[in-house]
């Protein structure tokens, strides 16, 4: 069987090591989930989230031509995730409610949660929203003080 970059195939752990786990697709064919994508969270220990023999669902990252191929548990679980929305993104009626205000969508996409790359994202423009107040800051009392040479004693 050729196996498909991006599909889900459902696996057994056949090894642990430090560095990630191997899984058998089907008889003869192995690959490996690197630490990295065991789970969603951080791992230290393989052990604490598999078990040798253990059947995993996992997605295939890619087919070297070494014939290496790299496995993901967590996007397989990512991708078997029900959307959120319900399917009801794009239908065009609000069925005969109002539609909600900014602020009101807002304040459900701050209580919503968030993937950890949106998360970081919206940490990153918070540093940079109050970094570049800071600056602004700086930048009003140094020229004050060099339109003000009299004012240093």
């Amino acid at each position: 069987m050729q196996l498909e970059t991006g599909k889900i195939y459902e696996g057994k752990v056949t090894g642990i090591t430090k560095f990630g786990a191997f899984v058998e697709i089907e008889p003869g064919t192995t690959g490996m989930v690197h630490i990295s994508e065991v789970a969603n969270t951080y791992v230290n220990e393989i052990k604490d989230h598999l078990t040798e023999g253990q059947t995993v669902k996992v997605k295939v990252l890619s087919v070297s031509d070494e014939g290496k191929i790299s496995l993901s548990i967590k996007k397989a679980l990512a991708d078997q995730q029900p959307k959120r929305d319900g399917g009801r993104r794009g239908a065009g009626s609000s069925g005969g409610r109002r539609p909600e205000s900014s602020s009101n969508q807002r304040a459900a996409q701050e209580k919503a949660p968030q993937t950890p790359e949106a998360a970081f994202e919206d940490m990153l423009n918070k540093f940079k929203q109050s970094s570049d107040e800071r600056m602004g800051d700086l930048k009003k009392v140094l020229d004050v003080k060099r339109r003000n040479p009299s004012r240093r004693k």
